[in-house]
């Protein structure tokens, strides 16, 4: 009786087993099935996350969410959360399972500036929205990782600040090992290139912030702290919070010390030549590109560059073959474009061929050549060298020229060739301009970082360079840059006068043009005498003219003619860099 019973109940195990797994998996699908909404509906919102689609995560959440944040400030947040985690890329990592109560975790991957890659979880409360799972939001949702009711925050440092050297290895800018401002051990000289550094400016705070810069640290705001604050603050330190929870940490990472292109010889030179004027003067190797001195407002300011315009004109009159350096032209004492007779300064008369015209600057000729040329021609050869385009230099302005179709009328078109009208340049664009001739048409990339690749663009060909090289020697030769001659050095240059007003009606005065005493552009209707404290001095040059060392361009404001006050600051500052970089 006993072993028949215990028969019956080993028979019946089995059965009572997989009944047992039949309820558990009945259980278990039920369970999951009563989720898998939810789990599509996480792996739905995180997708569209990854690629950055916040206004369909939003129509995600649940209405009383939406109640409570806008459609802008829901992906503000979330933009904000990745900012504060210098976060570069957010992707789902696994599949979304279910914690119960509605509660559904996604492994989440987060690249990071700061801190590598974070794999963190993220946990979404979702609710049944007329019989649909949405996504009941709050800000501990804007990141994975953060428990709710808990904010993501960090606290940041910066290492202290790199050492600034010259080519040569003097310490051009340093910060003392107790902190405090930054030392220039070479003095007034290379405080004039080094620059400032200060709080950061509101247009560069959003961007700054997402490399982790503290939100209260010095970065550099002029000169080459500016130029090169990103490699002279190192990397940020830190910690990344959720609440008082720890996600992730690094420690700050100074970066080495900096060697720069300056010259400490160039450097004084351009200084001490610029003295107390109000203007810039920069210098350059042409070749590579690299910035040998900065004094006054040589990166930034913008001004009508004058007849250091006429290398620009001159390069596309000559690629579209409308003349040759032997074509000649009427001698005559004006131009008349549109009715709006342009005389030359006192009534002279100026003209032959265009090497003369060049190396006088005659206005007579090059106004109707710029027009010959063409507005189209004229604006494309300017953006070759570089008009129009970043300068590719932190802090540096950006030279212009109106596009070809603003430049209507024949008066427009000759103003612009002459560098009046709307035209504006910095010293750094005209020394580039130079730069590029004395480089066989190679527009360089200014830079002052030492080995840096070689960059920029090819402006006009080689054989244009090459003649146009040879109009700048005449202008220092015998034309209106003399006072830029060095005995036993051949010098190529171009010299500049631009008016700032004129004493014409309004109409006219912003287009005419006429010789000064040097025979320099300068806006005029009457052609009378020239006042000084009206135009710009500039001057453009490279040296030894056939293996150039050094190019340099002095831009004086209301200071005369380019011919007698920028050109003898520019000689004082290619004598430096000749006798030694």
């Amino acid at each position: 009786m006993t072993d028949s019973r215990n028969q019956r109940l080993r028979r019946a195990a089995p059965v009572l087993a997989l009944a047992s797994v039949a309820f558990l998996t009945g259980a278990i699908v039920g369970a999951h099935r009563g989720s898998a909404p939810a789990a599509a509906l996480a792996e739905g919102y995180v997708r569209d996350w990854s690629h950055g689609e916040y206004a369909k995560m939003y129509a995600d959440i649940a209405p009383a969410s939406q109640r409570t944040i806008s459609a802008g400030d829901f992906a503000a947040a979330h933009r904000d959360a990745m900012r504060t985690a210098t976060g570069t890329a957010i992707v789902p990592a696994g599949r979304a399972r279910s914690r119960g109560e509605g509660r559904v975790e996604v492994p989440m991957r987060v690249r990071t500036r700061l801190w590598g890659t974070l794999s963190l979880p993220l946990v979404l409360q979702t609710v049944s929205t007329e019989g649909s799972p949405r996504v009941e939001w709050s800000r501990s949702a804007a990141f994975p990782g953060v428990p709710d009711g808990a904010s993501l925050t960090r606290r940041m440092t910066l290492p202290r600040r790199a050492t600034l050297l010259a080519r040569d290895g003097k310490v051009l800018a340093q910060s003392p090992p107790g902190g405090g401002p930054r030392e220039d051990p070479l003095g007034e000289a290379a405080s004039a290139v080094v620059g400032d550094v200060g709080a950061i400016p509101a247009s560069s705070r959003g961007e700054l912030e997402a490399e982790g810069v503290p939100g209260e640290a010095e970065v550099g705001t002029s000169g080459l702290e500016l130029a090169l604050d990103k490699e002279l603050r190192g990397r940020a330190g830190g910690e990344l919070l959720a609440g008082e929870k720890v996600l992730a940490s690094t420690a700050p990472r100074p970066a080495p010390a900096l060697r720069t292109t300056v010259s400490p010889s160039v450097q004084q030179a351009a200084v001490a030549a610029l003295g107390s004027q109000l203007g810039g003067v920069v210098a350059m190797q042409p070749a590579s590109g690299q910035i040998l001195a900065v004094a006054g407002i040589g990166l930034d300011g913008l001004q009508p560059p004058g007849s250091t315009f006429k290398i620009i004109t001159v390069s596309g009159v000559l690629a579209a073959h409308v003349a040759t350096p032997h074509t000649t032209f009427p001698y005559a004492t004006h131009a008349t474009l549109d009715g709006v007779t342009l005389n030359n300064a006192n009534g002279e008369e100026c003209g032959g061929s265009l090497e003369l015209a060049f190396a006088v600057s005659c206005n007579s000729v090059f106004t109707p050549l710029g027009v010959k040329l063409g507005a189209q021609r004229l604006v494309a050869t300017a953006e070759s060298f570089g008009f129009n385009h970043d300068p590719g230099v932190p802090g540096a302005a950006r030279s212009t020229l109106p596009a070809a179709s603003a430049i209507q009328g024949e008066l427009d078109v000759g103003s612009t060739a002459i560098g009046q009208g709307e035209v504006l340049a910095t010293p750094l664009q005209m020394l580039t301009v130079a730069a590029a001739i004395a480089d066989g048409g190679h527009r360089p990339a200014p830079s002052f970082v030492m080995d840096a690749p070689r960059g920029g663009a090819q402006a006009v060909s080689p054989s244009v360079a090459r003649t146009v090289r040879h109009l700048m020697t005449e202008v220092v030769r015998e034309g209106t840059g003399t006072s830029a001659a060095i005995p036993g050095v051949v010098v190529a240059g171009k010299t500049g006068t631009a008016e700032l007003k004129s004493s014409c009606t309004p109409s006219v005065a912003e287009h005419e043009a006429s010789e000064t005493s040097s025979g320099e552009s300068k806006a005029s209707c009457a052609g009378g005498e020239s006042n000084p404290e009206n135009t710009d001095a500039w001057f453009t040059a490279f040296a030894p003219a056939t293996q150039p060392k050094v190019a340099v361009c002095v831009m004086l404001v209301k200071d005369g003619a380019g011919g007698d006050t920028a050109a003898p600051v520019a000689r004082q500052v290619l004598e430096a860099g000749l006798h030694g970089v």
